[in-house]
């Protein structure tokens, strides 16, 4: 059986035919900063209060504790709509009831975190109810901003492969065999939030082995039949059943194939495409009935690169884009330094 551990140097690239920069991320906090984009503008009125917040060398989870502790209001009151990196700069927003508005004043002095600004508006804030993440990245020491361009370029042109970066993995890339012995009927005493995550985190490492082998076998910005493909002005999705046709509108990037979440309820993918879903599987001798307690999904094999920047400065390049929710900074910088950039680091969010 392959190995379980997750290991982003092994995945391909899809500009691999560009040079790679050289350079450090994440020496220090502020080199790394992410700005959440909400999905929509609180309405100025109602019984939650959105918060927009700024954080560093705190993870969002940690944020919420100390929220939650210094105002007196239960964890789960508390809404997020992203998780964002703890070895970052980074400006969110939650959501609190609208009664302990009063009390915001207690948060002036938290450590780490500064409170830019609130409204109200009728519904707590849910996972994923954001448009997505504007970055700005110093890559530390980098002196040749012209190898940047070429790679972000073909990426905005072709697509970013949306590959689960190294914060989903855990320490070491250890978490899929712990989600592994989950699946397999192995028994670990964990809380349930936990063994979903573990699960999780094995969902998505199939997930990047299935998007590796598209990017090998050249079907990255192609589709095959039976694939389950999806629009990127509307978000739906269709079967694939005249490849020929379908492959020239994934070239104008119109649509893209979706790789599977293994779950109970998902589309599932037909002839060839379901065949190299089927491949990735017996790799680790699982079978779709060993994930029927999650409910599902699939995922994009890439995603638009937007708003693209770069700006060389006396400490090295100054990288800049969006990214839709979901998407990992990270998929981007391995493109750009041709190696994994957190692997220097050490660092995971759990």
């Amino acid at each position: 059986m392959a190995s379980l551990r997750f290991d982003f140097d092994a995945y391909p690239y899809l500009t691999a035919d560009l040079p790679g920069i050289e350079g450090s991320i994440r020496v220090r906090p502020a080199d790394f900063q992410v700005f959440e984009v909400p999905a929509y503008a609180p309405a100025g009125e109602g019984e939650h209060l959105f918060l927009r917040v700024e954080k560093e060398g705190l993870t969002t989870r940690r944020v919420v504790e100390l929220i939650a502790q210094r105002l007196g209001v239960e964890e789960g009151q508390i809404g997020v709509a992203g998780l964002k990196d703890k070895h970052a700069l980074a400006q969110q927003y939650l959501s609190l009831p609208a009664r302990f508005e009063p009390r915001l004043k207690l948060l002036e002095d938290l450590p780490g975190v500064r409170i830019l600004g609130w409204a109200r508006h009728p519904h707590k804030l849910r996972l994923g109810h954001l448009a997505g993440n504007r970055f700005r990245i110093l890559i530390r020491g980098a002196r040749e901003p012209g190898r940047v361009e070429a790679v972000l370029r073909q990426l905005a042109e072709r697509g970013v492969p949306n590959y689960y970066g190294p914060q989903r993995f855990g320490l070491g890339g250890q978490n899929p065999e712990k989600g592994y012995a989950l699946v397999t009927g192995q028994k670990l005493h964990l809380s349930p939030w936990l063994r979903k995550f573990l699960v999780s985190s094995l969902q998505s490492l199939l997930f990047n082995d299935w998007l590796a082998l598209r990017l090998r076998l050249g079907l990255f910005d192609r589709v095959v039949e039976g694939d389950v493909a999806k629009k990127h002005d509307t978000g739906g999705e269709f079967w694939v059943e005249e490849p020929e046709r379908e492959s020239q509108r994934a070239l104008r990037f119109e649509i893209s194939a979706t790789g599977p979440l293994y779950g109970r309820k998902y589309r599932e993918a037909r002839g060839e495409a379901r065949a190299l879903e089927d491949q990735v599987l017996r790799r680790y001798g699982l079978e779709r009935a060993h994930f029927v307690a999650r409910r599902g999904d699939r995922r994009p094999i890439r995603v638009p690169l937007a708003d693209w920047a770069v700006e060389a400065g006396p400490e090295g390049v100054w990288v800049s884009f969006f990214l839709p929710r979901g998407a990992y900074a990270t998929a981007v910088l391995r493109e750009v330094m041709k190696r994994n950039p957190e692997l220097e680091e050490g660092w995971a969010e759990v």
